[in-house]
C-alpha cells in the first residue's frame, strides 16, 4: 500500500522538475543534495513508481513524474493559500509576506519602501527574493512566494495583476554621440544604433524594445550585460547607447559619469510597474494596500520630473544639465 507523500517530498520533487539538476534543486530548497536525493527515493518507494531517470549528463522526468509534479505544484499552492487565509484574518501587515522583485526594480524601489514599512508596521516581516521574472512567477505558482513586484505584462497562469505606475525609458549616451546634436530624438532615430541591452531573460530588454517599437533586427547589439550598472559603465566608455529606466536615473545610477540622458519625443515610451499574486488569494486586499504604498512612494514630484521642466533635456550623471 502506498504511503501518502509529504509536503517536503513534493516540494523537493517540484524543485527537481524546475531545475532538472539535483545540485541546483537542493540549493533552491536550502538543503544538501544527499537530503534531496534521499527524499526523492523515499517518495518513489512510497508511491511505487519511478519519477526521475538519472544519467551521467542529465536527468529526465518520467511521464508519471510530470503528472505528479503538476499535481504537487497545485497542492503546494493550495497549502500556501490555506496559510494565507489564516494570515488574512489578522490585521494587515501584522504577520509575514514573501515577495519577489526583479533586479531592475529592487534597488530603486525597495530602500524607501522598506523604511516606510519599518516605521509604520514594526512587527511586519517581509522576506524578499530578487530574481528574474521567469523564476519568480514559477515560485509564485508553486506557493514559494506570496506576491511579486515586476514589470507588466508578464505571462503566468492563475494569477491576478495590478498596475501601479509607469516608469519612463530615457536615452542614455556619451555627450559626444551624434544623437545628442539633435534638437529632439524619437524612437526611430535609434534604428541602426549600437544599443546596449541586458542579456536574454531580463524582461527589461523586451519591454524597452517594445516601448520603442523596435526589434533586435533594427539595432546592433555589441554586448549583452547582466546588470544596469554594467551597462552604465559601458555607455560611459563610449561602447554604445542604452535605454534606461527613469527610476534608476532618479536614484543616481549615473552618479560619477558624464553620461547624457535625453527624453524620447514619443508617447508611451515606458514600462508598467505592478503587482502579481495568485488568483483568488485570500490576501488580495492586503496586497492592494501594499501596492498603494508602493504607488504613493513613487509618484512624480508635485513640480514634475526634471525632463518636463527642461523640455526633452534631462540631467547628466554629474548632476548638471546634460550638454546637448
Amino acid at each position: 500500500m502506498s504511503h501518502q507523500p509529504t509536503l517536503r517530498q513534493l516540494r523537493y520533487l517540484c524543485a527537481i522538475g524546475e531545475h532538472l539538476h539535483f545540485g541546483k534543486a537542493a540549493q533552491a530548497c536550502h538543503v544538501s543534495q544527499s537530503t534531496l536525493s534521499t527524499a526523492l527515493q523515499e517518495l518513489e518507494s512510497n508511491l511505487g513508481v519511478s519519477l526521475v531517470e538519472r544519467t551521467h549528463k542529465s536527468i529526465i522526468i518520467t511521464r508519471i513524474g510530470e503528472e505528479i509534479i503538476a499535481r504537487g505544484e497545485r497542492i503546494l499552492s493550495d497549502v500556501e493559500d490555506l496559510m494565507a487565509a489564516a494570515d488574512a484574518s489578522r490585521t494587515p501587515f501584522s504577520g509575514e509576506m514573501r515577495i519577489g522583485v526583479i533586479p531592475t526594480i529592487a534597488p530603486y524601489v525597495l530602500p524607501d519602501l522598506l523604511g516606510e514599512l519599518r516605521d509604520r508596521y514594526p512587527d511586519f516581516k517581509l522576506f524578499i527574493r530578487e530574481d528574474l521574472s521567469e523564476h519568480l512567477t514559477r515560485a509564485l505558482e508553486t506557493g514559494e512566494l506570496d506576491l511579486l513586484l515586476l514589470a507588466l505584462p508578464y505571462r503566468a497562469e492563475r494569477v491576478e495583476t495590478e498596475h501601479l505606475f509607469y516608469d519612463e525609458f530615457l536615452l542614455a549616451c556619451d555627450p559626444s554621440h551624434p544623437l545628442t546634436e539633435r534638437p529632439s530624438i524619437c524612437t526611430q532615430d535609434l534604428a541602426g544604433s549600437e544599443l546596449l541591452l541586458l542579456e536574454d531573460g531580463h524582461c527589461l530588454r523586451d519591454h524597452a524594445l517594445e516601448a520603442c517599437r523596435l526589434s533586435l533586427k533594427d539595432v546592433s547589439v555589441p554586448y549583452h550585460a547582466t546588470s544596469l550598472n554594467t551597462i552604465v559603465q559601458m555607455v560611459a566608455s563610449r561602447i554604445g547607447i542604452t535605454l534606461i529606466p527613469k527610476m534608476a536615473v532618479d536614484k543616481q545610477i549615473l552618479s560619477g559619469t558624464n553620461i547624457c540622458v535625453r527624453r524620447l519625443n514619443d508617447t508611451n515610451v515606458h514600462r508598467s510597474i505592478g503587482l502579481m499574486w495568485r488568483h483568488k488569494s485570500p490576501r488580495a486586499s492586503e496586497f492592494r494596500l501594499f501596492g498603494d504604498m508602493v504607488r504613493k512612494l513613487n509618484e512624480p514630484d508635485a513640480a514634475g520630473p526634471a525632463s518636463e521642466q527642461e523640455g526633452d533635456l534631462v540631467r547628466s550623471g554629474s548632476g548638471h544639465p546634460a550638454a546637448v
